[in-house]
């Protein structure tokens, strides 16, 4: 009899050890696993350094912000409660929901919106603040597609990694808490089309 009942004690323990562990990982897989995406873009949280940085990059800016892969939420958060109106986009729906819940948290909801939605399906050019946290093999083809949709008057920061062709304009921070900002007007985009529209001089 005192076999069986150990027997059924250790049944029940491995059941509970077991259920948790599945638990567990349907909660975790999600943050810690790239969603399907045309690049593969894992989720790491941003530093608070690197959030200091972005943020230095962003006085005297205003106008509407977007995170591009926002993860859970905390640049746009972070700039919410800097006064702009702020925009993530992320494909992990747990990390958009997750994100949702931090701006509630925080107080800031009414000034922040996420979105599940794959970044190349997405257009940016009503935006004048735009982040980047990317990977090296996703920066050339979003450098084309930045500077094909974004108005002059727009900055671009970039964290982690830099943009390969553009020269940036403002430089912060060090090792992986490095941020590089961009301004379109400095382009050879915006710098051809302002030539294009200037009224012609009579001599």
């Amino acid at each position: 009899e005192g076999s069986s009942r150990r027997r059924s004690w250790g049944l029940l323990v491995t059941a509970g050890v077991g259920g948790t562990l599945v638990a567990l990982y349907a909660v975790v897989t999600p943050f810690i696993t790239p969603a399907l995406r045309k690049v593969c873009l894992p989720f790491v949280p941003a530093t608070s350094t690197q959030i200091q940085n972005v943020l230095k990059m962003l006085e005297n800016r205003s106008g509407s912000l977007v995170d591009i892969g926002s993860g859970d939420g905390r640049i746009v958060i972070a700039a919410a409660k800097r006064g702009f109106k702020a925009v993530g986009y992320e494909l992990n729906p747990w990390l958009v929901w997750y994100s949702r819940y931090r701006a509630w948290r925080d107080g800031v909801h009414r000034n922040t919106k996420f979105y599940i939605s794959d970044l190349w399906k997405v257009s940016f050019s009503h935006y004048t603040n735009v982040v980047v946290f990317g990977v090296p093999q996703m920066m050339p083809q979003l450098e084309k597609k930045l500077e094909e949709e974004l108005e002059c008057n727009a900055r671009i920061i970039a964290c982690r990694f830099p943009f390969p062709c553009w020269i940036p304009d403002h430089t912060t921070g060090e090792g992986i808490d490095t941020v590089w900002a961009y301004d379109m007007k400095h382009s050879r985009r915006c710098e051809t089309k302002s030539l294009a529209v200037a009224p012609e001089t009579e001599s």
